[in-house]
């Protein structure tokens, strides 16, 4: 599978790369209080982040002004078994380089999705990355090669979610 950067024209369709945002006292915070479990974990909601300055910024700028959560998806994922899409865009900030997997919604046909429409994109530490309501995605990979994904894989923290009031948090995993 060939890894492709946020910052190409390739990732245009699932989303981009959002500038002018200083997230270093985010990605401090995932370090300092978010675990990095076995599995998969995804937690909606985490106060320490959404005391941020950068929470507020994210709402105004990202979301016109709604309410949002900001939480986080760790982990050490390990397959390709789920992909999901939002009705709103999701923002993803990892606290170290991390791999996206996204396809299209309109990918699916007869609710099967050929997994040959995957395509992976690298984003870097601290990048905020808008991932559309229409792109397919999960748990985000760490990569630890160059040259290919790897067999074991830790999810990056900063998983982004707007809240929403008819919002239902799922676990992962």
């Amino acid at each position: 599978m060939i890894i492709h950067s946020v910052f190409d024209a390739a990732f245009a369709p699932y989303g981009k790369v959002l500038g002018g945002y200083d997230t270093a006292a985010l990605t401090d915070t995932l370090k300092s209080v978010t675990p990095v479990p076995d599995g998969v974990d995804y937690v909606p909601s985490q106060p320490e982040l959404e005391q941020l300055p950068i929470a507020g910024q994210f709402a105004s700028n990202a979301y016109g002004g709604m309410p949002i959560q900001l939480g986080w998806c760790n982990g050490h994922n390990t397959r390709l078994n789920c992909l999901e899409y939002h009705r709103d865009s999701e923002l993803n900030i990892g606290a170290q380089d991390f791999i996206l997997l996204v396809a299209k919604e309109d990918d699916i046909v007869d609710g099967r999705l050929d997994t040959a429409k995957v395509k992976a994109f690298r984003a870097p530490a601290g990048a905020v990355v808008e991932v559309y309501a229409t792109t397919l995605h999960y748990a985000p990979l760490f990569r630890r090669s160059r040259s290919r994904l790897p067999g074991g894989h830790r999810a990056a923290p900063g998983h982004q979610r707007p809240q929403t009031r008819h919002h239902s948090p799922q676990r992962r995993g």
